[in-house]
């Protein structure tokens, strides 16, 4: 069984958007609404309950601590203060109930494999992933919106990476 971590988008990311209302990496502008859609929130990684939470969606680009060049897309948060989801927590259980596509990267940001996990069984698909030695991460995503929604790496990759220190800019 290969050991590994959950990333969640970065806090000081979540903490730019919520204090700006814009994109930290972009500076375009994040727009606050109440859930349409059961999300999940990038930062703790639990659904939103939808009609009733209010996250705010803004652009992000998962790709900018693993290499070049930026693939920014849309991605939500609450839109109140919430905790990032623990690595070492396994994978997240709300998630399991949708539809998920576990996109799995090596060196230089290669697409190597993709597979979509329409029924919750993404352990098995993510140990066959994990077990490659041309995958460096995976990323998971939302089958039906395409979204990113976090990455997860083997746990001795993690380990040296510093996930907190992000250069926030306002472009």
């Amino acid at each position: 069984m290969v050991s590994y971590r959950i990333i969640a988008i970065p806090e000081a990311i979540a903490h730019a958007v919520r204090t700006s209302l814009a994109s930290p990496q972009y500076g375009y502008p994040a727009h606050a609404e109440v859930a349409q859609g059961y999300g999940p929130c990038r930062l703790c990684l639990h659904t939103f309950g939808v009609g009733q939470e209010r996250r705010i969606l803004f652009t992000y680009d998962p790709f900018e601590e693993t290499g070049a060049p930026p693939l920014p897309g849309p991605v939500y948060i609450h839109e109140t203060a919430c905790q990032r989801y623990m690595e070492d927590a396994g994978f997240p259980k709300e998630l399991l109930q949708h539809p998920l596509t576990l996109q799995a990267y090596g060196h230089n940001r290669r697409l190597v494999a993709e597979d979509a996990v329409p029924d919750g069984q993404v352990e098995p698909v993510m140990e066959r992933l994990l077990a490659r030695a041309d995958v460096d991460y995976i990323h998971v995503r939302d089958t039906g919106a395409g979204c990113f929604d976090f990455r997860i790496e083997r746990a001795e990759i993690a380990k040296n990476v510093d996930i907190e220190a992000v250069e926030v800019s306002s472009c």
